[in-house]
């Protein structure tokens, strides 16, 4: 094991036990820890998590793909895991760092422990680190690339893994929505949770919308069936013509991972080309970006991005304020978006674009995740005007 300095060791573990985890940056900081969950090494982007729970969605989120989550409340593992929060069908953020050991579940609805589900779904965690001193490090710096190593005897090369995480590539240029993205076209049939049957159907869907799957959130499709849409999920690269031969109402754009503008060398033709089939269009996350640069805007790299269910976010057409989940690392530049895009929603922490629509047009996105009811539902209309969209489109057609 190699020798790490004493400010990026705890003090518990310095006087008392052996590290079984660690976790290196590519500028040669090293945090030990106990490991929990699955044993192995992992590389990615190291970003902050500012939620105080949820966290079992986190870690199944499309957006997270190749980072690392680093969660600044530090009681995680609280209300355990179950069957019916995950928001998709696999894992998808590859490492978990916490202060505290997880905490046993305390949870009607839980079904097992945070670290016995982690080993599972094959994903590291490692709790006893500074999580203050760690993102006080990413706000300063940026988000860094790490590598992620958890061995129970104790046996980790931290030189090893920060050659690890100088080596990987990162995430801007990447198309990570390829890879998250779903194989083969699917009808999506269930709404919001509610008790005590759980997530039931709609059975008044009246909108037929298609589902662009950039990397999909299980939530959003239940959101668009409760806005009555009969929802269909096409794989990110399907053709326009694909996409129109399903004769949609509407086209949704959804959430995903990676560089917007590698994703966009494929989805942005798409998409224009959807836009002058006269379809209403509504995105998210990703799907905004797309769309914005559909539109003739442009993206940008964020320094440590939002990633948290805390974000206030003003709506400019309102003025009302409405509290928001985000995981993003990029942002729509919003001094490239043309005179016929309106800015509709900013972000009350750093002034950043949150949400846009055409000025003649039935297109609209935001950056936040309505779906994801940290407000719990101050975001929910989104969907409706979705639907209202479709509405006024479809009758002005007859």
């Amino acid at each position: 094991m190699s020798a790490a300095s004493p400010a990026a060791t705890p003090a518990f573990l310095r006087e008392k036990e052996t590290p079984t985890a660690c976790l290196a940056l590519a500028d040669g900081q090293v945090f030990w820890g106990r490991g929990f969950g699955a044993t192995g090494r992992t590389v990615g982007e190291l970003c902050f998590n500012t939620a105080m729970t949820g966290y079992q969605e986190v870690m199944t989120d499309p957006s997270y793909a190749d980072q690392i989550v680093a969660f600044t409340f530090p009681h995680i593992g609280n209300t355990g895991v179950n069957g019916e929060d995950m928001e998709t069908g696999a894992p998808v953020a590859l490492g978990m760092v916490t202060r505290m050991d997880p905490t046993d579940p305390s949870s009607w609805r839980a079904m097992g422990p945070l670290s016995d589900w982690l080993a599972e779904i094959g994903r590291i965690g490692i709790a006893g680190i500074d999580t203050r001193r760690l993102t006080r490090l990413i706000r300063d710096a940026g988000m860094p690339h790490a590598a992620l190593c958890h061995d129970p005897a104790g046996d980790i090369d931290a030189d090893a893994l920060i050659a690890m995480a100088r080596g990987w590539n990162g995430i801007e240029d990447a198309d990570l929505a390829a890879e998250v993205t779903c194989d083969a076209p699917y009808a999506w049939e269930a709404g919001r949770w509610s008790w005590p049957g759980g997530y039931a159907p709609d059975p008044e869907t009246r909108h037929r919308v298609v589902a662009i799957d950039y990397g999909a959130k299980r939530n959003i499709l239940r959101c668009l069936t409760d806005a009555g849409c009969d929802v269909t999920v096409v794989p990110a690269r399907t053709s326009a013509e694909d996409i129109l031969a399903l004769r949609p109402d509407g086209i949704f754009l959804t959430n995903g991972p990676g560089d917007p503008a590698a994703t966009g060398d494929h989805a942005v033709p798409t998409i224009r080309a959807l836009i002058d089939a006269d379809l209403p269009v509504f995105g998210v996350c990703l799907g905004h970006q797309l769309l914005a640069t559909a539109l003739g805007g442009r993206t940008k790299k964020m320094k440590f991005g939002h990633h948290g269910a805390n974000h206030p976010v003003r709506d400019n057409e309102t003025g009302k304020v409405e509290i928001t989940s985000m995981n993003h690392g990029f942002t729509v530049d919003e001094d490239s978006l043309p005179e016929t895009v309106v800015q509709t929603h900013v972000s009350l922490f750093d002034g950043s674009n949150c949400g846009l629509r055409d000025a003649n047009r039935p297109l609209f996105s935001v950056q936040y995740h309505p779906e994801a009811s940290p407000g719990p539902k101050d975001s929910f209309y989104l969907f409706e005007r979705f639907a209202r969209n479709i509405e006024r489109v479809k009758s002005e057609g007859k």
